[in-house]
């Protein structure tokens, strides 16, 4: 049984940083892609970064140049920094892991409980 932690959300003021963890338990086989979601209250859940088996990275434009996904050595597991915050950043973020078929990534195997990301004007 996978399970995965989000940590390090918070509140914040417009311009600051924050860095998200994510920690798992349990073991993942074979390869797999890193991802990073957010969502606000009535709206979809959106991909915001990810890291593809193959290594390569990906962000959403609205974060293009703000944000960094890389990958910890320890675990394999997504970080996400989070630099020049905007109030429109608040959500919560979820990490995900989704399957990889020829180093493209396919559906969310496993969900984290997501972390609370506020950020004030």
């Amino acid at each position: 049984q996978v399970r995965l932690v989000e940590s390090g959300g918070g509140s914040v003021q417009s311009g600051e940083s924050l860095r998200l963890s994510c920690a798992a338990t349990g073991v993942i086989y074979g390869r797999y892609c890193m991802a990073w979601f957010r969502q606000t209250p009535g709206k979809e859940r959106e991909a915001v970064a990810e890291i593809d088996s193959a290594g390569r990275a990906w962000y959403v434009e609205s974060v293009k140049g703000r944000f960094t996904i890389s990958e910890t050595n320890e675990q394999n597991m997504p970080n996400l920094q989070m630099n020049s915050l905007k109030p429109e950043d608040t959500a919560k973020y979820y990490c995900a892991i989704r399957s990889s078929v020829d180093d493209s990534c396919r559906a969310v195997s496993f969900w984290g409980q997501g972390t609370q990301v506020t950020v004030s004007s």
